[in-house]
């Protein structure tokens, strides 16, 4: 099975009616075992900063053609404990509500990122700070970048052939 680091960020520029964009790192081995790096971006309007993070990591889970084993890198707290601390599963079993404090926001992405990551093997990393990741802070300014652009710009599908 083919092993895939993905890094991810989502910027929303500090104001929830702001531009928001994802930026994505892939790491990944080809079958002749060279070592290839992608990167995707693009740029959405009025959204806040979750949503870009649930983009970031579904954009890049669904860039794969073939089932790989997944280390997800974000510095979203909140993406990483949904299914560390297996939130996600509450919410099912909820009905995708919390109870006292409301459905739970975003219902339709979280939906697609599991159906996204259903063929893979994902283990989610929360990366504090971007500490010991470079390759997050690229993402950072990758959606940054993008969320400032305004533009839809995402780069063609990762081919793992």
């Amino acid at each position: 099975m083919t092993e895939v680091q993905i890094y991810t960020d989502g910027s929303a520029r500090g104001n929830p009616d702001g531009p928001g964009g994802y930026g994505v790192v892939m790491h990944y081995r080809d079958q002749k075992g060279q070592l290839h790096e992608k990167t995707l971006s693009a740029g959405y309007v009025r959204t806040t900063n979750n949503r870009m993070e649930l983009m970031a990591a579904i954009v890049g889970l669904e860039t794969l053609n073939r089932p790989c084993r997944v280390e997800l890198y974000s510095d979203s707290k909140y993406l990483t404990d949904a299914f560390n601390q297996k939130w996600i599963d509450s919410w099912i079993k909820k009905g995708w509500n919390r109870g006292k404090s409301g459905p739970v926001k975003n219902i339709d992405l979280w939906k697609r990122l599991l159906t996204a990551k259903e063929p893979h093997d994902v283990t989610f990393i929360w990366v504090k700070g971007h500490a010991g990741h470079p390759e997050n802070e690229r993402c950072d300014k990758l959606a940054t970048a993008a969320a400032d652009g305004g533009n839809l710009q995402v780069d063609e599908g990762l081919s793992l052939g």
